[in-house]
């Protein structure tokens, strides 16, 4: 027996070997993290067709972005690949023109992208009320706006990214956001919604 073949190797180095060729590799990748992957999409999406769909799409973009050269994220390939699903799920709700709820936590804060500076974010009460309030807010503001404010805060896009997939200029989607951002606070302060304990 080849204890060769019993070496666990490291996300890393499979991703090196898939790189230079090896389609094994690739499966040993996707079955080590299949399930993770799954569960994680299926948590948000609720339903298992659509949710395999997100799968599939998910290393589409592996493949691809692998494939392309453009991989560098230094071995934390689950974590990686974990955001990738994470932005597939949340391309899926915007097509539904659905934006789901997304609770606060260490990645994402809503409110540090509206405190005006008097506000701190650990000062902040953030219920899960809040948070519907605020989506139901962003659905008011202008399309451009509200566009660029979706992609920045929801899909974790940079204003390089963004201006690509809007094809406008970096300058216009800070632009855009500035504005959003504006606006928001200023639909907040007419709603009379209350962000801080």
């Amino acid at each position: 027996m080849n204890t060769a073949k019993t070496i666990k190797h490291s996300d890393a180095e499979l991703v090196k070997d898939y790189i230079n060729g090896s389609e094994l590799a690739l499966g040993k990748l996707i079955n080590r993290h299949k399930l993770q992957i799954f569960n994680f999409i299926n948590s948000k999406i609720n339903d298992k067709d659509t949710s395999e769909d997100i799968f599939q799409d998910t290393f589409i973009k592996v493949i691809r972005t692998l494939k392309n050269g453009l991989y560098n994220e230094e071995g934390k390939f689950l974590p990686w690949i974990m955001r990738i699903a994470h932005n597939l799920v949340i391309d899926h709700f915007r097509k539904s023109n659905r934006i789901p709820t997304i609770k606060n936590n260490d990645e994402f804060d809503i409110f540090q992208f509206i405190s005006d500076g008097t506000l701190n974010a650990e000062d902040i009460l953030v219920e899960d009320q809040i948070s519907k309030d605020i989506q139901n807010l962003i659905q008011e503001l202008p399309e451009d706006q509200k566009e660029v404010l979706i992609m920045r805060l929801y899909r974790d896009m940079s204003f390089k990214e963004i201006s690509e997939n809007t094809r406008v200029s970096i300058n216009t989607a800070l632009g855009r956001m500035r504005y959003a951002i504006i606006n928001l606070r200023k639909l907040i302060s007419e709603h009379k919604i209350v962000l801080e304990a």
